[in-house]
């Protein structure tokens, strides 16, 4: 028999890859919207993504922080959060655009990124306090 203590940690295991799955086709639906509605080559729905991503987990940080919010808390920022940003292609993408002598679009995201994640997460913050 499987006892108490090794029955948590593999449930939050699946509830974690589970919202890291759903962060996942969140951000990708969100990216197909965009691109549907205004087809660019600019990353702005990972901007985006990465932004509210950052958002959430500010929230999560101040919110979810009593024991009985620790799974909760694994949950929502290392699964969901997790799958929702993509800060690899935030910058990769940059990259990709200056190969292409897309200097403005380029700096405009490495800017902004950061940016928007640090007011993102500071506003969650301050709605999860």
């Amino acid at each position: 028999m499987v006892g108490h203590e090794e029955v948590v940690p593999s449930m939050n295991l699946l509830l974690i890859t589970l919202a890291g799955a759903l962060g996942c086709v969140v951000r990708y639906l969100g990216e197909y919207a965009l691109r549907r509605r205004h087809p660019t080559i600019r990353p702005w729905a990972t901007v985006g993504a990465n932004a509210v991503g950052c958002g959430i987990a500010g929230w999560a940080a101040y919110r979810l922080n009593s024991s009985l919010d620790v799974h909760v808390h694994a949950i929502v920022l290392t699964g969901f959060c997790g799958g929702l940003t993509t800060f690899s292609s935030a910058f990769a993408i940059p990259a990709l655009l200056a190969k292409e002598h897309h200097w403005r679009y380029s700096a405009s995201v490495v800017i902004a990124t950061p940016v928007l994640c640090g007011a993102f997460f500071a506003a969650g913050a301050a709605l999860g306090h």
